[in-house]
């Protein structure tokens, strides 16, 4: 492997008012690029959308909202990440986080499509890297999502596929506490006043230098987080509630760094990076949430996600002809494989028939797929068609399927037993394919457009790759090179190059 290059980060401070349209919706939990920590961007289950019932849920536009944020380049909002009924000191609350190239945080009531709280980063190469556009390569600013703690298992695959069950991210948490705890909010509260207190008590001395959150309380729920990386390459823990940060940010990558994809598992926070902007290395990083300790691998990260995860904490990232694995916080190597030919997609992970398999693609149309407790020998490799520049899987009627975004099409394809693939149905024409997402059997289709043509939404059926709908003209700008789709509580999301976040799903009954 081999290593290059640093981050950047965000931005985005908002400024439209917008109807509130979607009351009572829920956000989902969306929890990192991709939805999870293998990147699979499929959501299982919806309460009332699938391919049989998007019409007479008249699936249409909800809502936008416009921030002040300043695109950079092909850069401007990243792709949402969610977070369903968050129970804080003004009840129930349902969230959409996302950053862009200003440096900024913004987070969204998606119930109320209003801003709930936003900040913006200041300091190091952040400011100065505002007062010029970069380059292409290069573009300065905010480049990847916002980011919330993920689990690295594989989800429960039980009742995919089928229509209810969970629509809003599972079930709410109660309010009342356990015995002599006092209620969950009175806890949460509790808490981050203990932390606040704690990191005052501990004084100046560990003032920048600490990890990126207080230690939990010893009883109760701990206070949630959400992560970001600025453009001077620290990262920055802030309440879920309220952005607040009860530590000083922690330096964790070069200054001007491309950043290409970053998660938050088991208490590190990972990064790659690429382009070797601002002399930075390419590579994955890792920063140990409790030592305030950085590890970094040399690597050249191919992809929009960046890298995966395996259940056990493995990490793969795509790196030239290889698929690397990675052992979870040190960054050691484990195992590669040798595609043979330039790969040019992010791995996702998924499992078949009780294996855990990774699958890549190539910039031949290959799809590689291999079995991830034999690495070194593809399983099966379909060939053909344009370069896979991303890929998504989701199971329908038993079968595992896996899809491949090549510039204007979107391909799906069927996974065996044995590992080998299957060719399906083929997209219409796209105006660049985004990775595409699956809800409930419903394929999201993105056609990202450019800088004279709008973006525009498509449902396909998954079974048949049929359009169900299309958002037609609805949508006025196109979707930056770090933005994309996440969707939970019937509703999907994306962010646009002008800083528009949309929001499309069943309106609410009333």
């Amino acid at each position: 492997m081999t290593f290059k290059s640093p981050v950047t980060l965000l931005g985005l401070v908002a400024v439209s008012a917008i109807p509130a349209l979607s009351q009572g919706r829920g956000g989902g939990d969306w929890a990192t690029a991709g939805g999870d920590a293998q990147r699979t961007a499929w959501v299982r289950t919806d309460p009332k959308l699938s391919p049989d019932t998007l019409k007479s849920a008249n699936f249409s536009f909800l809502w936008k909202k416009k921030f002040d944020n300043a695109p950079r380049q092909g850069n401007g909002l990243t792709a949402p990440t969610l977070m369903d009924r968050f129970i804080g000191h003004r009840g129930f609350r349902s969230y959409a986080f996302t950053g862009g190239s200003s440096d900024n945080v913004i987070v969204m009531d998606t119930d109320l499509a209003r801003i709930e709280w936003q900040k913006h980063f200041t300091g190091g190469t952040g400011s100065a890297a505002n007062n010029t556009q970069g380059t292409a390569a290069c573009p300065g600013g905010l480049s990847a999502a916002v980011t919330r703690p993920v689990g690295t298992a594989f989800p429960n695959t039980a009742n995919a596929g089928g229509l209810g069950g969970g629509g809003r991210g599972g079930p709410a948490k109660s309010g009342v506490g356990d015995p002599d705890e006092g209620a969950v909010i009175l806890r949460e509260m509790a808490a981050q006043a203990a932390g606040r207190a704690g990191q005052a008590g501990r004084g100046g001395a560990q003032a920048g230098r600490g990890p990126a959150g207080p230690a939990g309380p010893p009883r109760g729920r701990q206070p949630q987080y959400v992560y970001a990386i600025s453009s001077d390459g620290t990262l920055h823990s802030m309440y879920l509630s309220n952005g607040e940060e009860p530590k000083a940010s922690v330096k964790f990558l070069p200054a001007g760094a491309n950043v290409t994809g970053v998660a938050v598992v088991d208490g590190v926070a990972y990064a790659s990076t690429a382009d070797a902007c601002n002399g930075t290395q390419d590579g994955i990083w890792a920063l140990n949430l409790e030592t305030g300790a950085v590890t970094s691998a040399k690597a050249t990260p191919i992809g929009t996600d960046g890298f995966s995860f395996g259940p056990d904490g493995t990490l793969y990232v795509a790196n030239g002809d290889e698929v690397a694995a990675l052992e979870a916080k040190t960054l050691a190597s484990k195992a590669s494989y040798k595609a043979g030919s330039p790969l040019s997609s992010s791995p996702i992970l998924f499992e078949n028939k009780g294996k855990t398999l990774i699958a890549v693609g190539a910039k031949d149309g290959s799809i590689h797929i291999i079995d991830a407790a034999s690495p070194s020998v593809a399983v099966s490799k379909a060939t053909g068609g344009a370069a896979v520049e991303a890929l998504s899987t989701y199971i329908a009627g038993g079968a595992r399927y896996i899809l491949a975004a090549r510039g204007k099409t979107i391909t799906n394809h069927k996974v065996t037993d044995a590992g080998s693939l299957e060719a399906g149905w083929i997209s219409p024409a796209l105006q660049g394919a985004a990775k595409p997402m699956i809800l409930n059997g419903i394929v999201f289709a993105l056609s990202a457009g450019d800088k004279s043509t709008p973006a525009v939404l498509y449902a396909l059926n998954s079974a048949t790759g049929k359009e169900i709908w299309n958002s037609g003209k609805t949508v006025t700008s196109w979707v930056p090179h770090n933005g994309g789709l996440a969707a939970g509580g019937s509703t999907v999301y994306f962010g646009t190059h002008d800083g528009t976040l949309w929001a499309f799903g069943a309106p609410i009954e009333h």
